[in-house]
Parts: C-alpha cells; sequence; structure tokens
C-alpha cells in the first residue's frame, strides 16, 4: 500500500526513533547479559517505560521491541555493537528508501 508523503513522516520518525532505542539497550543489554531470555524479558519491558515517556507510539514500541529482540537473542559472530548499529542502519535505509518513493511516485487521486 502507499501512503502520501506527509502520511508517511510521522510514521517514519515513530520507526527511527523505535529502532534506535531497541538497537541502544538491545546492544548495552546484550554486551551484560548475553542471550539472557529473562534480561530479554525485563528490558522489553524497561524499553515500553522508556517509550511511553518519550511519546513513542505503538508503531515505534513495536519497531523498538524486534530490534532488541535481534540485538540479543540471535547467534553472531560478531560485536553485538557492530549487529545493533548494523539493524540500526538496515531499518533507517528502508525506511529513507520508502519515504523517496513515496516523495518521487505520489499517489494519484481518486
Amino acid at each position: 500500500m502507499q501512503s502520501t508523503l506527509g502520511a508517511s513522516l510521522p510514521i517514519f520518525m515513530q520507526r527511527l526513533a523505535g529502532t534506535a532505542v531497541g538497537a541502544v539497550f538491545g546492544a548495552v543489554t546484550a554486551f551484560y547479559f548475553p542471550r539472557n531470555v529473562w534480561a530479554f524479558g525485563i528490558s522489553l519491558f524497561i524499553i515500553g517505560l522508556i517509550c511511553a515517556l518519550l511519546r513513542v507510539q505503538r508503531v515505534g514500541y513495536r519497531y523498538a521491541g524486534i530490534t532488541l529482540l535481534i540485538v540479543m537473542l540471535v547467534t553472531r559472530s560478531t560485536r553485538v555493537s557492530f549487529i545493533a548499529i548494523h539493524r540500526f542502519v538496515e531499518v533507517s535505509l528502508g525506511i529513507a528508501v520508502g519515504l523517496l518513493l513515496a516523495a518521487i511516485w505520489p499517489e494519484r487521486g481518486s
């Protein structure tokens, strides 16, 4: 589905904020508690509180949780900070490409 650029921009900011929170919190937690399901659950709860304080909407919280999951629980062969940065960059790039396409290929009026 294609959305207008004006409708996509606020969602972009929510997704970007959620991904940033999830990547930072996931990297710090995974460094101290690697592959610990209890630490993951507590971290997810704390991220929910952080998202509420930052007024990040549900879509941002969802992205924060997915990013936390990927950074903390996925088996890796490199440093956790690299995984967190890589995840943030790949999500940001995907969102930016989507916004660019919405800008250059606008939705037609009915």
